[in-house]
């Protein structure tokens, strides 16, 4: 729905500012990715003995998976820190073109500019919040035999992350705090999750995360219109 609704007409222009930091920061991320992938493969062959090498098309699929929800949701948060005004703009002018009643509280690129500072450091609380969430998950890759499923572990973590973070721009542009938000996606959990993984899911897929991010913050605005709003 949200790939749909960054190509209407009015729109468009709101999508601009987003899509170019997701294609640059995404871009960063891809060729970070690939270069620490060979660089960890030549150590991985150091060190595992020959008569074990044929173990290594087993563990690489889990280290490849590993490594693009890492590196790839790490970007992400980054790229949605530095575009949060933008993003929190579009979600308002996507929730009028939805239902074409504006916020009485918007005031266009002139507002979001104004609120840049404020917008950063809620920002930097719910990257706090993910951060001190992603430690018990990482520990998880420690420990032998459980790692295995760290990965599938960790894209639940990160469904459920993209999920609180995206939907923080229609519900912040609504004056709704971080708690109210999370109580309320703990009350349609499985929508919340569905909507994350399929954002998480895409954000590995080349050329596609590069509209990822705008993508999903229309999207959320359209569920939160939708499904949240009447809660």
């Amino acid at each position: 729905k949200g790939m749909g609704l960054i190509m209407a007409p009015g729109l468009r222009r709101f999508v601009l500012v987003p899509l170019l930091i997701n294609v640059a920061v995404f871009s960063s991320a891809i060729w970070y990715g690939v270069t620490a992938f060979e660089s960890f493969t030549l150590w991985m062959q150091s060190k595992v003995p020959s008569w074990l090498q044929w173990l290594e098309w087993l563990l690489w699929p889990l280290f490849v998976l590993t490594l693009l929800i890492l590196v790839f949701y790490g970007f992400s948060l980054v790229a949605n820190l530095i575009a949060a005004p933008f993003n929190g703009l579009l979600a308002e002018k996507v929730e009028l073109h939805l239902t074409g009643r504006p916020l009485s509280e918007g005031g266009g690129l002139r507002q979001a500019l104004r609120e840049l500072v404020p917008t950063l450091i809620d920002e930097l609380g719910k990257l706090l919040y993910a951060l001190l969430w992603a430690i018990p998950f990482l520990i998880l890759f420690l420990i032998p035999g459980i790692n295995l499923a760290a990965p599938v572990l960790w894209f639940l973590y990160s469904a459920w992350m993209f999920a609180l973070e995206y939907t923080d721009y229609p519900m912040g542009n609504h004056g709704i705090k971080a708690r109210e938000m999370r109580a309320r996606l703990r009350q349609r959990r499985l929508l919340g999750l569905g909507f994350g993984a399929a954002t998480a899911g895409l954000t590995m897929v080349p050329v596609v995360n590069f509209i990822v991010m705008p993508s999903a913050v229309a999207g959320a605005t359209a569920m939160w219109v939708r499904e949240l709003k009447s809660e």
